[in-house]
């Protein structure tokens, strides 16, 4: 009897540890299933928070980008309206002897319809060999011999006043220092500023007024008998074709040197002709 009573509270004792073994067991399983769930909740939560930052992100990247894009456009729409228009005004200033000799011609279109085609041409054959010219305006002035009388006696004024930079040579060559080369000289290189004024020598009819690439802008005109003066390097002209001038008449504005003369700096081209063959303006000139 006494041995049963004492086994009874060691069963009891292993109940109750066994009971607390169960419940501690299911406690950390409880834990534990918890945890996982606790992990999952969190892990997809995180995964929504990161797919709609993603997507919120891609939508302000694409709009930034849209917006990039249209200022971009924008800001070359501009520049190209600008760039258009000072090209424009740089096209009617770089040449202001054809836009002189254009209001000049109002009356006669043909003449200016020819200035500006020629213009066109001179442009895109300016590395052309030396014999290639533009006209922007002739007219036949035989017919005037009888206004304009020019004879071997008679004398020119200087037509700008500067220092000769180049003398007149056709029998033997002289050097040019733009070109790096000694070649024939047919005309008087005479120096001067941009803008001055260059004047009539003598009294004449306007035969043409030209363009080349070595003489840039020139006007000739017809003295009678034979004779011709060509003044060259022009802007701003102020005559027109067939007009009758007389001496010290304005005949237009030294321009910036053509790329021929570049070295030898503003200048006018002064030749003068005889039967269309070059003289020395020299003999002619008064002192």
């Amino acid at each position: 009897m006494n041995n049963n009573k004492k086994r009874a509270p060691k069963k009891r004792r292993g109940a109750k540890a066994g009971l607390a073994v169960c419940m501690a067991a299911a406690v950390v399983l409880t834990g534990v299933y918890t945890f996982q769930q606790y992990k999952s909740n969190v892990k997809n939560e995180m995964e929504k928070i990161e797919k709609e930052s993603q997507k919120e992100l891609e939508q302000y990247q694409s709009a930034d980008a849209g917006d990039v894009i249209n200022e971009a456009a924008d800001d070359v729409t501009e520049e190209g309206i600008s760039d258009f228009s000072a090209g424009g005004i740089s096209e009617e200033t770089d040449d202001p002897a054809a836009s002189g000799t254009d209001s000049d011609n109002d009356g006669t279109a043909s003449g200016g319809l020819s200035s500006q085609s020629g213009t066109s041409g001179t442009d895109s054959t300016a590395n052309t060999a030396d014999s290639d010219s533009t006209t922007f305006d002739s007219a036949e002035t035989a017919g005037a011999g009888s206004e304009i009388n020019f004879s071997e006696g008679d004398k020119l004024i200087w037509p700008v006043s500067g220092a000769v930079l180049m003398n007149y040579s056709m029998d033997k060559t002289v050097y040019f220092a733009t070109l790096d080369e000694y070649k024939y000289n047919p005309a008087l290189i005479i120096g001067g500023a941009v803008n001055d004024q260059v004047i009539s020598a003598g009294k004449g009819i306007v035969k043409s007024i030209d363009k080349t690439p070595q003489e840039g802008t020139t006007v000739t005109v017809d003295m009678g008998n034979g004779y011709e003066a060509i003044y060259g390097q022009l802007q701003d002209v102020q005559v027109k074709t067939g007009d009758s001038v007389e001496a010290k008449t304005v005949l237009g504005y030294l321009a910036e040197p053509t790329r021929y003369y570049s070295v030898e700096g503003c200048n006018l081209y002064f030749e003068f002709r005889k039967d269309g063959q070059p003289i020395d303006p020299l003999q002619y000139l008064s002192e």
